[in-house]
């Protein structure tokens, strides 16, 4: 496992302005139709995928891989097995969020000797939670490509609240024939599976949902403080 290290440590608290943060999501809105004729710049698209390699997980395992399809060529066969959505076609960047079909003690290992490395621990420090990761994975065998999915929605969510901030458009997507995802994207034989994906670039100046009020029902009903 090559995880890249990508913020120190020890960096002081951000100081995003809370009116930022919701002018950020009230303008973000799930795109139907993007512009294909812009792109993501790259400094911009690597921060999007920092964003991604940081998203929490449940023990830190991170029992994901997400692939970044920009190939207009794998983009074109996208809508026939999306529910004829076109977004996938359109947009400048498609990500496609994938979840391991299992997990065993190697797995762990090996993300063990990562934390190690990178905390500068004795592997054997680390002994006591490998028993519970362990025993945790034992436990839910059967269920852990469940588990991986609902962490990859924990990536999909953090994706487009970070793509928001850079005024970056998204569109999630359930609609799509996850098998036929992994035939094309060649999945079948590896420890991953297509669980749901993103289209990520800029909405259509023609998109009229752009201009939709946002529904939601309101602070009392959806927010109890006890």
């Amino acid at each position: 496992m090559n995880r890249s290290k990508i913020i120190p440590s020890n960096i002081p608290a951000p100081q995003l302005a809370t009116d930022e943060l919701i002018q950020a999501l009230r303008w973000r809105y799930a795109v139907k139709r993007f512009d294909a004729d812009r792109q993501i710049p790259p400094s911009q698209w690597n921060a999007i995928e920092d964003s991604l390699i940081l998203t929490p997980s449940s023990f830190g395992l991170q029992p994901w891989q997400f692939i970044v399809i920009t190939s207009q060529s794998i983009k074109d066969q996208l809508p026939a097995i999306s529910w004829g959505q076109q977004q996938p076609k359109e947009c400048s960047h498609f990500v496609v969020f994938a979840g391991l079909r299992s997990m065993n003690t190697a797995y762990v290992d090996r993300f063990l000797e990562d934390v190690a490395n990178e905390r500068s621990l004795p592997i054997e420090s680390l002994a006591g939670y490998r028993k519970v990761v362990l025993g945790f994975i034992e436990r839910q065998e059967s269920q852990i490509p469940d588990w991986a999915a609902h962490q990859l929605y924990i990536a999909l969510g953090q994706l487009m609240t970070s793509a928001a901030l850079l005024g970056i458009d998204t569109c999630p997507m359930e609609g799509i024939e996850p098998a036929k995802y992994d035939s094309i994207l060649g999945l079948d034989s590896t420890p991953y599976m297509t669980k749901v994906a993103c289209a990520l670039g800029y909405r259509h100046p023609e998109d009229t949902y752009a201009n939709n009020a946002k529904v939601r029902f309101d602070r009392n009903t959806i927010i109890k403080t006890m």
